[in-house]
């Protein structure tokens, strides 16, 4: 089994779901007592989200670079960032690592396609909606991308840091993030990316008739399959 090296606490709640999950698909796969190698490297968020908000992204990226050294250091043989508006950074990470970069958009691309979707909304963070790191990526795939209108960015960042990052869910909140969903729908969206590690934490699947991309779970599914790559093991 591949050790797998976690970038994580941005924030600690999703990291918490992505080392649940990860630690699930192993087991479902290999049953027993079986459960992931993994590493975690976690930061303080407040530290991140201040320089987020200062737009100091060559500070951030010295910052993402340093974790995944030490992660790569201490033996992890992939590097997973757990965080979708953090892949603003992915390609400056990813050159600096001598091991494969799971990016998260590559995760949810895939899943999209295995919809045979091919337009879909993109909801998160206002610098992954405002941005176009993340459409870029999705447009590589075919997939064409739609997000909210600005005042629904806004109400989006908002929900995510003054509620879902601090544990806080609100059904109000939830009813306002249906209503951006399906405006996004009249647009054309045939299915909706959480596209930040937070909002599966407020949204289910049963939440609406769109079909939702968890970018948390799918990431973590991800990162989980490549750890078994080329493992043989005998479970008789």
């Amino acid at each position: 089994m591949k050790t797998l090296g976690l970038l994580g606490g941005m924030s600690w709640e999703s990291t918490s779901e992505y080392y649940r999950i990860i630690n699930k698909e192993i087991q479902s796969r290999l049953g027993g007592l079986h459960s992931a190698s993994c590493i975690i490297h976690s930061f303080n968020f407040a530290e991140i989200a201040l320089l987020q908000q200062k737009g100091e992204w060559k500070a951030l990226e010295k910052i993402l670079i340093s974790g995944a050294h030490k992660l790569e250091e201490a033996g992890a043989e992939a590097v997973i960032l757990c965080t979708n508006t953090m892949h603003k950074l992915a390609e400056a990470v990813e050159s600096s690592i001598n091991v494969p970069f799971i990016h998260i958009a590559d995760a949810a691309a895939e899943a999209v396609q295995k919809s045979n979707l091919q337009t879909v909304g993109l909801t998160g963070t206002f610098f992954t909606m405002q941005e176009t790191f993340y459409r870029d990526r999705l447009k590589t795939y075919g997939i064409k991308t739609l997000v909210p209108s600005e005042q629904e960015q806004e109400l989006l960042h908002k929900i995510i840091f003054e509620e879902l990052c601090l544990g806080i869910m609100k059904e109000t909140s939830k009813e306002a993030c249906l209503d951006i969903f399906l405006n996004l729908e009249n647009r054309g969206a045939q299915g909706i990316i959480l596209g930040c590690t937070e909002l599966p934490l407020l949204l289910r699947p049963e939440d609406t008739r769109l079909m939702l991309f968890d970018t948390t779970r799918l990431h973590a599914e991800k990162a989980a399959v490549f750890s078994l790559k080329d493992r043989l093991i005998n479970l008789d």
